[in-house]
């Protein structure tokens, strides 16, 4: 999943994300709204780290932009929206929630509890379970583990990434561009030929018959059977 971190403190951004890409997760940091508006636009994320005080305007009022629609994104598509503040008075969860937000964690916060929430944003948003099963692959996401017919598979971080997002959208047809912006951050070379080696290299250690089928010129998809 592709993830952007809106945060002015950069050693709470950078603390943040390294625990966010220790989970396998794609993440891009921004340090005020107009950062975050410019990302926004440009990339498709699906969840959005959000403080509510930053140096150029609100978290708040971002986050009702996102909301209302009035800040349009690259694919059209909301990303969900956790707040993370210090601003830790009942009125101001109240308002944080009200403003469209889907989660409201206080500073200071456990990394650990962070991630967790985190994960149950995006089951939310996949309406998936805690443990993902597609046919003969299972993935914990919370333990970083991935079977294949009860076999551990020695995955890497991006490789882990990409099957987790596969299976969250088995059945689909992904293009390779989707996955680029889903699954990669801003710092990926988009001229590079980046997705099809991982996929190449994801098939290989999920052994035949391969799961994941091509598609001409469509992309790629995860049978779900």
């Amino acid at each position: 999943m592709r993830l952007l971190v809106v945060e002015d403190e950069p050693d709470l951004a950078d603390v943040v994300a390294r625990g966010m890409r220790r989970d396998g997760h794609a993440v891009d940091v921004a340090e005020t709204v107009a950062d975050a508006e410019l990302k926004l636009r440009s990339a498709a994320y699906d969840l959005v780290i959000l403080d509510w005080n930053l140096p150029d305007g609100s978290g708040l009022a971002l986050c009702r932009a996102l909301v209302d629609g009035s800040l349009p994104t690259l694919d059209g598509e909301r990303p969900r929206v956790l707040m993370l503040t210090a601003r830790d008075g009942i009125e101001d969860r109240v308002a944080g929630l009200d403003s469209g937000a889907d989660d409201y964690v206080v500073k200071p916060f456990a990394l650990a509890e962070l991630s967790a929430r985190v994960r149950a944003l995006i089951r939310r948003d996949a309406d998936t379970p805690p443990r993902l099963r597609v046919g003969s692959l299972t993935l914990d996401p919370a333990r970083f583990e991935a079977t294949r017919d009860g076999l551990a598979l020695d995955l890497t971080s991006k490789e882990f990434a990409l099957l987790h997002y596969f299976m969250i959208n088995a059945g689909k047809v992904l293009s390779q561009e989707h996955l680029l912006e889903h699954v990669w951050d801003e710092m990926v070379d988009p001229m590079t030929n980046v997705v099809r080696v991982t996929v190449s290299n994801l098939r290989k250690k999920l052994g035949e018959p391969s799961p994941i089928s091509t598609i001409p010129g469509r992309g790629y998809r995860l049978e779900d059977r």
